[in-house]
Formats: C-alpha cells, sequence, structure tokens
C-alpha cells in the first residue's frame, strides 16, 4: 500500500494566485485525452465482434492506453475461448501495459506537484494510469489463475490483492469527492442500484435504454424473437432516472468519464467475483486481506453500465452473464414480483432485458449480445425459442463467441431432449476451443447411449441398434484419455474429475458383471448431467415429463439379472431418485419430491464411501429439501395441514427450515462436484439473508 499511498493523498493545495500551467503541461494533457479517447474507441470493437479491427487500431498508437486495449484484447482471445496458446503472449503485453503505465503515473504526480494547481480533484493525479495498472494486474490474475502452476496462481492472487487496493482507493477517492458536493453515491443498499447522480448519456453520448425490448434489430423477425420482444419492461420495472444531481455535472471530462466507469466495473467484478469463491479459497483471501460483496459489488457494475464505453459494455457483459449464468442455475431466489426490489441476490428481468436492448442497439454486429437474447428464453422456459436465436448466431468473427454460442446451443438441445444436436453440438465444441474435451466427449457419449437406448426398445433394426452402441463406446472411451490435461490452481477439473469416475465406474460393472460397457450404464446419464447443470428449470411441463420417461428403470439395456443388480446400488438409486425429486418440483408435485428424497436421506452415508460411488447425490438430496422448503414458503397455499395458523409464524419455521438443509450442505465436507452444488447453497443462503431482513428477521 505504500507506494500507492502518495498518489491517493493528492497534491497540496496551492495559493489562489498559481499561475496557470504552462502551455506545453497543456498540449500534453490535450495529447492525452485524444490518446485515451482513440484507445476507447478503438478497444469497443471487441464488442461489436471485431478483435482484429480493434487491434489494427489499436497498434496505430503508443500511449499506455493504446497498450491496455492490446491488453484487453488478447485476453478476451484466451479467457472467451479458454485458450492457453495465447496466455504467455497475454502475459507479456500486460507486463509492458502495468510498465508503462506506472512510468506515466509517476511523471502525472510529479507534474501535479511541480505546478502546485489549486482545484478540487474527483481523483488524485495520475489515477487514469493507476486505473490502468489495476486492469492489467486483474486481468493478469485470471490468467494465472487458469494456468496449470500453483506457483503461478499464487503470483496471480498477489496481483489480485494490488489491484484489489488500487481500486479501493479510486473508489474512496471518488466517494469523498461526492459527499465533500454533497451527492449521494448510491453505496448504500437501495433497491433500485442507479445511483443518484447517474444519467449515462449526458455523460458520454450513447444510445438510449429502450423502454421496450424488441428483440434482434434485423428486418427478419422469428418466432424466437418475437417471444422475446413479448418480455419487454412493465410500467414499474425500468430503472428511474433521478431529478436530482445529473453525472454531466459531476463528470465533466473524459478521463474522470473513464476512471469512475472503469473503477467501478473492474472493483465490481472483483467484488462480485470474490463471493462465488468456494469456501476454502473464500477463506484463504480473506486471511491476505480482501473479501467480496456482492450487493455492493452488483451494484458498481450497474453504474458502470450506464456509460457508453468499453468500461459500460464489459460491466453489462459481466452483469448479464452473472445474472443469465450463475443465477440461472440457483433455484433458491427472491419470488418473481421481489426480483426488481432485490436486484442483488435476485434477477431483476426488466432491467436486464432493457440493459441488452441498450448493449444490442451499441453492438448490432456482436454475437455476444445475441448470445445473451438465447440465454434470456432459456430462462424463461423457452428452449427452443433459445436455440433458434443460437442457431442464427453461428456468423461471429470472433471464435470465441463462437465457442459459448455453440456451448450454450448443446446445452439447450440436452434440455429438450434432442439427443441427435446435442451429441453433434458437444463434439462441435472440439472444433471450436479445448477448454474441456473430456466433458465433451463424455457427454457426446451419453447422448448416443440414449440414441441406442432409443434403437433398442423402440424395435429399430439390429444394425442400427449395433452402430450407436459401438458410437456410443467409442465417444466414452475417448474422454479419460484426455483428462488432466487441463487443470485449475494444479489440480484436475472437477467435471473431468466426475467423468473419470464414472468410466472407472461402469468399466468395473461391465466387468463384474459379464456386460458390454454401454450396457452396464445405470439411469440415465443425460438427465443427471441435466439436473448438473439444473436444466429442469428451463422445461415446459411436457418436456419434464418426457424426462420422467427417461429415467425409468426400463430404459437400462442390461439383461434381467444384470439389471436387477444395477437397480440395486444404493448411489444409483439415489442419483436417480434426486433428478426425479427435481422433476416432480418442476411439476409442482411437492410431496412426490419429497417421498422420493426421503428415500435417499434414509440411505447411510457410508453407503457412498469409495473411489467410484456418486458421493454427490446425498448432499444433492439435503439441498433439494432446503429448494422445497423455499417453495412452500413462496406458495403458502401448497401448505399440507389444514389448520393454518398464524401464517407469519409457519412462513419463518419454514425458513429456518430451508436455511438448516442449507448449513447441512455447506458443512458436509468435500464430495463430488461440492463446488457446483455449493454456489447454488450460497445463492440460496444469500436469498434466505435477504428476506430475512427484508421481513425484520435479521437477528434470526
Amino acid at each position: 500500500m505504500s507506494r500507492l499511498g502518495s498518489w491517493f493523498r493528492g497534491s497540496a493545495p496551492a495559493s489562489s494566485q498559481a499561475s496557470s500551467p504552462a502551455p506545453s503541461l497543456t498540449d500534453l494533457r490535450v495529447r492525452e485525452i485524444a490518446s485515451l479517447e482513440d484507445a476507447l474507441d478503438a478497444t469497443a470493437l471487441i464488442m461489436n465482434d471485431d478483435i482484429d479491427g480493434a487491434e489494427e487500431r489499436l497498434r496505430k498508437g503508443n500511449s499506455a492506453f493504446h497498450l491496455l486495449g492490446m491488453g484487453v484484447c488478447v485476453f478476451m482471445r484466451s479467457i472467451l475461448g479458454f485458450e492457453k496458446s495465447v496466455m504467455a503472449e497475454t502475459i507479456n503485453r500486460l507486463n509492458d501495459c502495468e510498465a508503462r503505465a506506472l512510468s506515466e503515473m509517476k511523471k502525472a504526480q510529479k507534474e501535479a506537484d511541480a505546478t502546485g494547481r489549486a482545484e478540487d480533484r474527483i481523483y488524485p493525479p495520475g489515477s487514469e494510469y493507476a486505473l490502468i495498472i489495476a486492469y492489467a494486474q486483474l486481468m493478469s490474475a485470471v490468467v494465472a489463475v487458469m494456468n496449470e502452476s500453483l506457483t503461478e496462481a499464487l503470483k496471480g492472487f498477489y496481483k489480485l490483492r494490488k489491484a484489489f487496493v488500487t481500486l479501493d482507493g479510486l473508489i474512496q477517492a471518488e466517494t469523498a469527492y461526492l459527499k465533500r458536493n454533497g451527492i449521494h453515491s448510491g453505496s448504500s443498499s437501495d433497491t433500485d442500484t442507479d445511483l443518484e447522480f447517474v444519467d449515462a448519456d449526458e455523460a458520454h453520448p450513447g444510445a438510449q435504454t429502450p423502454l421496450d425490448y424488441g428483440g434482434h434489430l434485423a428486418k427478419g423477425v422469428n418466432a424466437a424473437e418475437k417471444e422475446l420482444s413479448q418480455l419487454s419492461l412493465n410500467s414499474n420495472g425500468t430503472a428511474k432516472r433521478s431529478s436530482t444531481k445529473r453525472s454531466s455535472d459531476v463528470f465533466t471530462n473524459l478521463t474522470d468519464i473513464f476512471v469512475h466507469s472503469g473503477a467501478n466495473m473492474a472493483y465490481g467484478v472483483l467484488l462480485t467475483i470474490l463471493t462465488l469463491v468456494p469456501p476454502a479459497f473464500s477463506r484463504l483471501l480473506s486471511i491476505i486481506g480482501f473479501r467480496g460483496d456482492r450487493e455492493r459489488g452488483l451494484q458498481l457494475l450497474w453504474q458502470s453500465s450506464n456509460f457508453n464505453n468499453i468500461n459500460g459494455a464489459v460491466g453489462s457483459l459481466v452483469l448479464l452473464s452473472y445474472y443469465h449464468g450463475l443465477l440461472s442455475a440457483a433455484d433458491i431466489l427472491p419470488f418473481e414480483n421481489d426480483n426488481e426490489k432485490s436486484a442483488t441476490v435476485g434477477y431483476p428481468k426488466a432491467k436486464c432485458i432493457a440493459l441488452l436492448g441498450q448493449m444490442r442497439a451499441r453492438y448490432p454486429d456482436s454475437g455476444l449480445w445475441r448470445y445473451e437474447e438465447g440465454r434470456v428464453l432459456a430462462n424463461s422456459k423457452n428452449l427452443r425459442g433459445s436455440l433458434d436465436i443460437l442457431k442464427s448466431n453461428t456468423e461471429s468473427k470472433m471464435r470465441q463467441v463462437l465457442a459459448i454460442n455453440n456451448f450454450e446451443m448443446a446445452l439447450s438441445s440436452m434440455f429438450i431432449h434432442d439427443y441427435s444436436d446435442m451429441r453433434d453440438n458437444f463434439l462441435r465444441c472440439m472444433e471450436i476451443n479445448d477448454w474441456s474435451p473430456t466433458l465433451y466427449y463424455y457427454i457426446a457419449g451419453i447422448a448416443e447411449v440414449e440414441i441406442y437406448r432409443n434403437a433398442f426398445h423402440g424395435g429399430a433394426k439390429e444394425s442400427e441398434i449395433q452402430l450407436h452402441k459401438k458410437k456410443a463406446d467409442e465417444l466414452l472411451r475417448k474422454g479419460p484419455t484426455l483428462a488432466g490435461k487441463k487443470r485449475f490452481l494444479a489440480k484436475p477439473m472437477p467435471f473431468e474429475q466426475f467423468v473419470v469416475r464414472k468410466m472407472q465406474k461402469w468399466e468395473e460393472r461391465s466387468k463384474a458383471l459379464g456386460v458390454d460397457l454401454v450396457d452396464a450404464i445405470g439411469p440415465s446419464p443425460s438427465e443427471e448431467m441435466t439436473y448438473l447443470w439444473n436444466g429442469m428449470k428451463k422445461m415446459q411441463p411436457s418436456e419434464l415429463e418426457f424426462s420422467n420417461r427417461v429415467l425409468s428403470w426400463d430404459r437400462l439395456t442390461a439383461p434381467e439379472e444384470a439389471r436387477k443388480k444395477i437397480e440395486a446400488e444404493l448411489d444409483e438409486e439415489a442419483v436417480r431418485n434426486v433428478c426425479r425429486a427435481a422433476v416432480a418440483r418442476s411439476l409442482g408435485n411437492l410431496d412426490e419430491a419429497r417421498e422420493l428424497l426421503d428415500s435417499v436421506l434414509a440411505m447411510d452415508r457410508l453407503s457412498f464411501k469409495g473411489p467410484t460411488k456418486d458421493d454427490y447425490a446425498l448432499p444433492a438430496a439435503n439441498y433439494e429439501m432446503a429448494v422445497l422448503a423455499w417453495v412452500e414458503v413462496q406458495k403458502p397455499e401448497l401448505r399440507r395441514d389444514n389448520d393454518r395458523g398464524d401464517e407469519k409464524e409457519w412462513l419463518r419455521e419454514k425458513v429456518e427450515e430451508c436455511q438448516a438443509w442449507l448449513d447441512k450442505v455447506a458443512n458436509w465436507g468435500t464430495f463430488t462436484l461440492d463446488a457446483r452444488i455449493g454456489m447454488r447453497v450460497q445463492t440460496g443462503m444469500d436469498t434466505l439473508s435477504w428476506y430475512k431482513k427484508h421481513h425484520g428477521w435479521a437477528s434470526a
């Protein structure tokens, strides 16, 4: 902190008779602003799917801002596509950027001290370069953590710490300035995350957020886009603009706008991400001095999203990724009519749709926002409409955008039980990026297993049955051979460990029962994977009923005697019943769901011990019980007992029941995919904390 402390203190005020800055200094300032503007405009091309164009323009400049832009370009190439091949280049560029910005920051501080200018600064001298340094450190940290080396990851955490300190200092300086000038900073827990002094378009010209979202901007509008356009803002869903202090009154030059939008975006990202790390990492990070704050982080991101520059675009992308990605996998969320009042824990659909419309207007050629359109529909239980949009979004110039778009198509194909497309889409993932070939081959293989089972039980020709059986065997066996090549913090990736354990289990069973590998597979592995990605949450009733049929024991292809032995394995029964319970809950059949979960909870925990046991099923059943309790909180009319009694007290008891189940899972210890289920648990805890506070039960 000592190295950065000096510039946060700023320069001492000079007398009112201080002379004007020398013309040469003014010229330098003009050139700096011109460089900043050019670099911002060039870097923004990334958000319109034009990394090549951004790099071409950025190479023509040599300022620290241009170096940052070049760093962002190569960072986006590596992070969106999970491509290790460009990570080394990313680190080199970011190191050059950091060194140059540090030199420029020191120069700006020296010039400010020499001139002794008396002015009420929003930020200390050189803050624009301090922000560049923090940006470079943040991106370097992300790349380092993605690296297979634990040593590199630890270096990344050190850079993360330095960026945290810098950004915190910038935000504190901004808050102090606003307080001195009597402007509410919006740092309190408002239900509306727009700050009182914000009006984005006055701050920096750009497209206005539409009141209704019209979907795709092209002339031809298909059925999916019409559906999306119907998800328009309601009368009270739009973000209100304050009639008090406007941002045009506060941020009067491009440099201040850059620092404000950038610091809010970067610090918001950091505070939000730190709340999503597994508990073990969270404890480690708290020891070295920094913690996440989801509420504050999201507020800062919403603030940055108001600005029509690269900072606003990245802030918007992170927000939409958070709401359409992380929260789409969660179950315990505020009620739908409360979401707009609880943007930090719920899904503010109206604000997200408005934000998406604004980004589509600003960057009409970008597949990133088109991809988010598809996710909006998927989260609205319109998977087929989502697929229509995603399938029309395959012409992006950025391979990284194609990768995430194709992966979303693959998942949606799995959720609607289109096994051929599911297989082909996951195999296509192999052609686009190398994130996890093990997982891609495995899911393509289990899609082929379902096709084989359809043929086996559907009276297909023997040649066709054997063709699909052979293909399933080939795909499934490829995955484990590639496992371990992708690592996170020097450890195997969780899903790859899951695949290796699953394949080992089936191979051992195949030998023990004397059947082929594909015939040794238990209840639908496709439905199991759907549960792990929480696809049931996005399904229509007809699709859920289809899942029920697919989970039948009758789908197995092993001979009768072998099949009975498979059915007798407790962890197989547990996985099947957890999936069936999630389906029943999604259909509104709570009693059926509870009965299925009770059968799992009655199983001995020791039965799930072993190198190939699916040990996640038991904690997942506990989590599902928490979800059932929350559904009853949401819909007290589903209460089973006839004695209504004290409604408020009953609700409170149900909330505490939900909390107890979540606490049990949180304290479970390690198990397969504990981080994935743990994120759902943490989101649920955040929701309960908000709900208790909202009802004055915070001390409960």
